[in-house]
This record gives structure tokens, C-alpha cells and sequence, in this order.
């Protein structure tokens, strides 16, 4: 590597060297960033996988989470629904701070 005396250099040939630093070490890093890209996926694939696999940005192989159907329904507007999991809708808790119970907002059927 060459080494600059920057002594020597003017103000305004720093600045132009500066700016050029700092376009190369962009570029460096892109190139970098590249063939580190391109090695880890050649590594994944020769144990048979994707990159994309390999950091979770795929669809997982086997069971897949199912959603749970609805248990509950509000008693005026069937379209409100409630699973029984998770926290409990607004109309669930106002239903049963006046007395109702979960079974009266039960799904028949």
C-alpha cells in the first residue's frame, strides 16, 4: 500500500481525498457484503437448503399453526366472535360484569 504524506496535501486535495475514501469503502462494502452473501448461500445449499429457508423466511417444513375456530359469539351482532383463547373481547367482559355467564354467548351448533 502506498502511504500519503498528508502534510503535504492542500485542503482542498484532502477534501477530494476524503470524498474518494469514502466512495471506495462504499463500493468495498457492497462487494463484500456480496460474496459473503454468495458464500452463505452456496453453504446452505450443500446441506439442501435455501438461504431464505435457513433465516426463517420461509415456510416452516411440517405442522403449520391452524387458527381455532370460533367458540363465542356477541348475543346482537353474531359477526363479533371470540375463540376462547387470548385476552377476552370488550363484550365478553361487559357481559359478564353485569351477571352473564360464557355459556350464555356460547356458538349453538
Amino acid at each position: 500500500m502506498t502511504k500519503i504524506n498528508l502534510e503535504e496535501l492542500s485542503v482542498p486535495e484532502l477534501e477530494e481525498l476524503k470524498a474518494n475514501t469514502e466512495q471506495n469503502v462504499v463500493e468495498k462494502r457492497k462487494a463484500v457484503r456480496k460474496e459473503a452473501l454468495q458464500a452463505a448461500k452456496d453453504a446452505a445449499a450443500q446441506y439442501g437448503f435455501t438461504l431464505a429457508e435457513l433465516m426463517g423466511k420461509a415456510k416452516p417444513i411440517g405442522k403449520t399453526k391452524r387458527s381455532s375456530p370460533p367458540k363465542y359469539a356477541h348475543p346482537e351482532n353474531p359477526s363479533l366472535t371470540w375463540t376462547g383463547r387470548g385476552r377476552q373481547p370488550a363484550w365478553i367482559k361487559d357481559g359478564l360484569a353485569v351477571g352473564k355467564s360464557l355459556d350464555e354467548f356460547l356458538i349453538k351448533g
